[in-house]
């Protein structure tokens, strides 16, 4: 995939979940440059396709500013790691609110995929995702520690956009995402943390995320409610 698709989905993500609102106007190209480490050209072509998409707009004078739209027809432009849409099929905004923030050590599954010892160090963080204030979904990921020396060590200090966070402070760019995707029974913690009835069903979707070495980064278990969602994924 061409670096400027990587620049536009972390641009499209800052827009997806509210960090750059319709209205906000863009720094310039050569700040966006040095925010994302690529060239300007990079960031120019992203910018120029996100434009013809209608997610921004140049005003003259003004500069480069987020419109609000969405391009529905090109959903694949969006940042891909959350893909939950409304029933008719329009891509949602979400906050995620950090419920847990601590370390643990590796088992071996886990410690396989990540090509580490058994019982090595990792990050592991618990989020709830919201849409219009209302719980979606719930997600468990664990990190190895090694990869990210002065993380935050606390759930208030975690930033929004975590995976914009990974690339802008410790150069990770997360590049390939693989998942497996299945039905199930919600359990008591899913029923607490999403406010459903019981019995209820859920969808659970297992990810593991690669950066641009193609090393595992991110192992991810997401549960989520369908009752008014889809969950959505297009190849193009």
């Amino acid at each position: 995939m061409p670096l400027y698709e990587h620049i536009k989905r972390q641009m499209a993500e800052a827009i997806l979940v509210g960090s750059w609102p319709p209205g906000t106007v863009l720094p310039g190209e050569v700040a966006l440059a040095a925010r994302f480490g690529v060239a300007v050209g990079t960031v120019r072509r992203a910018l120029s396709d996100m434009t013809a998409e209608g997610m921004l707009a140049r005003r003259r004078k003004t500069g480069t500013i987020v419109t609000g739209r969405s391009p529905h027809h090109n959903l694949r432009n969006f940042f891909q790691y959350f893909r939950l849409h409304g029933g008719s099929g329009s891509l949602l905004r979400s906050t995620a609110r950090v419920l847990s923030l601590v370390g643990d050590t590796a088992s071996e599954a886990e410690a396989s995929i990540f090509g580490l010892q058994s019982g090595a160090e990792l990050i592991r963080i618990q989020r709830l995702r919201l849409v219009e204030q209302k719980p979606v979904m719930h997600e468990t990921m664990a990190i190895p520690a090694a990869r990210l020396p002065d993380f935050p060590q606390q759930a208030t200090e975690l930033p929004q956009l975590l995976y914009l966070h990974l690339l802008e402070r410790y150069g990770i760019r997360l590049s390939a995402v693989r998942e497996s995707v299945t039905a199930a029974l919600a359990s008591d913690e899913d029923r607490r943390l999403l406010e459903l009835p019981s019995p209820a069903a859920i969808l659970v979707i297992d990810e593991t995320a690669y950066d641009q070495s193609g090393t595992a980064m991110l192992i991810c278990r997401h549960r989520a409610t369908t009752d008014g969602y889809c969950y959505l994924n297009e190849i193009s």
